[in-house]
């Protein structure tokens, strides 16, 4: 099973490699048009590349890991046998991983899940602490 880095490295790098291919198509065109160099279309790619927002979100190497890390969250938080499922996320004041079950989640916000407690307090956990979802001891999710 591949990790989410892993996966969101692969998918850019595949992006990356279609992005090469159609600029060589590109090129092999571009000789027949004068006063066109290489400068001037490399400043033209990573011109359009730049506003299309396509550089950003496909190669933040942070990002998009946080947005699948939500996605997977809230498929947990709305499976219907979301007790099967448990959380771990690394505490920086405790310094260890703990983890907590999936019925705990009280709440999803944009970048803190919110779970309640053995005593009924509630704990606010950044999404980019978790590190792995578990379905019955078994990897379902791994950062």
């Amino acid at each position: 099973m591949l990790r989410e880095q892993d996966k969101h490295f692969l998918w850019s790098l595949y992006v990356a490699i279609g992005v090469i291919f159609i600029w060589r198509g590109i090129w092999e065109g571009v000789y027949e048009i004068p006063y066109i160099n290489a400068w001037t279309l490399l400043f033209l790619g990573l011109t359009m590349l730049t506003f299309s927002g396509l550089i950003f979100k496909e190669f933040d190497p942070l990002g998009g890991i946080e947005k699948s890390t939500q996605k997977t969250l809230h498929f947990v938080y709305n499976h219907p046998t979301k007790q099967n499922f448990q959380i771990h996320y690394y505490d920086k004041l405790l310094k260890k991983e703990l983890t907590f079950s999936a019925n705990q989640i009280k709440h999803l916000e944009k970048d803190t899940l919110i779970i309640q407690d053995q005593n009924n307090q509630e704990l606010f956990i950044p999404i980019h602490r978790i590190t792995e979802i578990k379905e019955k001891n078994k990897t379902y999710w791994k950062l």
